[in-house]
């Protein structure tokens, strides 16, 4: 603290951090209330229990197997829209209040990585102490929430007194759509339907058009972003649905951010492309039920590299994503990642700082986790909550959100969020963020609308070349016949630039000893082949035997103290007739020096034809 300086800011050692151990027990966390858990999420959780203690009982309110929060058998963590796992990340976003303290403690053995977000609330305020027998009226509140977030969309339920204002705009190069709606009242829902569509591929036209919107005559708009980035993705029209903001396959673009005022509202839509739509624009707006003075305005703004730490030296992995001052709630960001050469562009952290606290009271243990995934994992979701709304495979344009709606974040003075960017934009990695929050009127929102030329052009899709070996059947593409354990998936490895085949492998990881892994390996016409495969190696690999429709190939040891691919290698020539063959994988233990986590990584397989 002496020094002013953030010291070993860009470590990334979080997979098994605690507070200490008591016992054999490690303590996670340590809060005092009254408060709320909102959020609970981890990359592996095995079959170690965690234990959730509130209010200084005894006894836990919750102790499971950390495994047992989130797949879906144990009440009341079974709601599907709250409880889910997307993309290798697991979720539980059921609500934990307590009223005076809560203690989270795990058993070994209970998995890998976690996160636990959670809001403390002012002394005094009352809330109820959380158990997992829920009162009737607990179980239907609940099960209502879980209805209407599993079906997101463009419509909500009437409120009394909705007006609905319908529009048809239309512009060209350089031209402008502007209407007004009186207040005081607030915007419910803002529909729009675009002919002709942006389609996924129109990745510039989506950022020729612009949405602005000022509230209460103010001279700089509180609402400005391209068109689709405001509605939640990026690099083109990705249908996705949400709780406040989606793409429906039919064409409507729809958000449910609630954005009231006190005098009026402007909207604000401008083309800076050659080419003419027409947008059919629907305002649902409804009336306040307190003072507009009682109320924040809702600011959505996009931006690049914009208000970077002013001391590179001791900040400088942390890109900004949002800074501002003033009260307010963050409510969200949308991140758009260019990465053209591949590689795992995410290991950084999100960290938030309110009220100019000197140390992040928000600090992560990585992007894809932050968005409520894992392991890098290119599977596009959608939930009410977070969404992959387009992946390249983590090369070229990936787009991801995450909505604070229960566990809004607040601030009375300032805030400041950042997520921890590994890669630079020589490389080329480029971020663009839009930021979602309420800010009390008086507020600084320091972001202006940005050039056509700053929101296009900076990417080009010429520089997406993959390598590629001739005839090879990609292990990553392979149809999975069986498993017993483990998770086989798709993993980028296009940060070592044409070492592997489709800069990717499949990759198979937490699974244990004898677990078996069946694969189908097509031939095209039968014949005399030359079995080809080309693997991985690594530091927490296995040792396997491999078979070929149930005849041993023989075994091999998968460690090494890097990451390699070990090229083509021969096993045995086959008879084979036409259709599919089947290559089993059967983990049977690892390498005196290796870590014992037992993967398996397989770049491809290829037939040789043997006269």
């Amino acid at each position: 603290m002496a020094s002013g300086k953030y010291l070993g800011w860009d470590a990334n050692a979080d997979g098994d951090g605690y507070i200490r151990k008591e016992g054999e027990q490690f303590v996670f966390a340590e809060m005092e209330g009254p408060g709320c858990l909102w959020r609970i999420w981890s990359a592996a959780p095995k079959q170690g229990r965690v234990r959730i203690y509130l209010d200084g009982a005894s006894e836990p309110a919750v102790d499971l197997p950390f495994l047992g929060y989130f797949d879906g058998q144990h009440e009341p963590f079974t709601r599907s829209a709250l409880v889910h796992t997307v993309a290798l990340g697991w979720n539980n976003y059921t609500p934990i209040p307590y009223q005076k303290s809560c203690k989270i403690v795990a058993d070994k053995d209970w998995g890998a990585y976690y996160q636990f977000v959670y809001s403390t609330f002012p002394p005094g305020t009352q809330v109820p102490t959380f158990r997992r027998q829920l009162s009737a009226e607990e179980n239907a509140a609940l099960d209502a929430a879980n209805t209407r977030l599993a079906e997101p969309g463009p419509v909500l339920p009437p409120s009394p007194g909705e007006e609905v204002k319908r529009h048809t705009l239309s512009a060209n190069g350089g031209g402008t759509c502007v209407f007004s709606v009186a207040g005081p009242r607030a915007i419910k829902t803002l529909r729009a339907r675009v002919d002709p569509p942006f389609l996924p591929e129109d990745r510039v036209a989506v950022r020729e058009w612009t949405l602005q919107i000022r509230f209460d005559g103010e001279e700089q708009p509180s609402v400005w972003a391209p068109f689709a980035d405001f509605f939640g993705t990026a690099a083109g029209a990705n249908a996705y649905r949400s709780w406040p903001s989606g793409l429906t396959p039919d064409g409507w673009w729809y958000s449910h951010w609630f954005m009231p005022f006190a005098h009026g509202a402007e909207l604000t839509l401008v083309n800076d492309g050659p080419q003419s739509r027409t947008i059919q624009l629907e305002l649902v707006t409804v009336p306040l039920a307190d003072a507009p003075s009682h109320y924040g305005r809702f600011h959505a703004k996009w931006h690049r590299d914009a208000l970077l730490p002013e001391a590179p030296e001791r900040r400088a992995i942390d890109w900004t994503l949002l800074k501002t001052e003033g009260r307010g709630r963050f409510l969200g960001v949308l991140l758009h990642v260019w990465n053209p050469r591949g590689g795992w562009w995410g290991e950084g952290d999100e960290k938030f700082w309110v009220d100019g606290e000197k140390f992040p009271s928000t600090i992560g243990t990585g992007s894809e986790d932050y968005f409520g995934y894992a392991w890098c994992n290119p599977t596009l979701f959608e939930n009410a909550y977070h969404n992959q709304t387009i992946s390249m495979n983590n090369k070229g344009h990936i787009a991801v959100n995450r909505w604070h709606i229960a566990d809004a974040i607040p601030f009375q003075k300032s805030f400041e969020a950042a997520i921890e960017k590994y890669y630079p934009n020589n490389r080329p990695t480029l971020y663009a963020s839009t930021v979602y929050w309420y800010l009390a009127p008086g507020g600084t929102d320091p972001y202006a609308p940005q050039p056509l030329a700053e929101r296009t052009g900076y990417w080009n899709d010429a520089e997406l070349q993959t390598y590629k070996v001739q005839g090879a059947l990609e292990g990553e593409r392979l149809k999975i016949l069986a498993k017993t354990g483990g998770n086989p998936h798709e993993q980028d490895l296009s940060q070592f630039e044409g070492r592997w085949s489709g800069d990717a492998h499949l990759w198979w990881t937490q699974a244990k000893p004898g677990d078996q892994l069946e694969l189908a390996l097509p031939v095209a016409e039968p014949g005399r082949y030359r079995l080809l495969l080309a693997l991985t190696k690594a530091v927490d690999y296995g040792i396997v035997r491999l078979a070929l429709d149930g005849h041993e190939l023989g075994i091999v040891d998968l460690y090494h103290n890097g990451v390699i691919p070990t090229g083509e290698r021969p096993w045995g020539i086959h008879e084979l007739t036409a259709g599919e063959h089947k290559l089993t994988v059967t983990l049977v233990g690892a390498n005196d020096q290796a870590v014992k986590s037992y993967m398996f990584g397989l770049d491809y397989a290829r037939w040789e034809p043997v006269p």
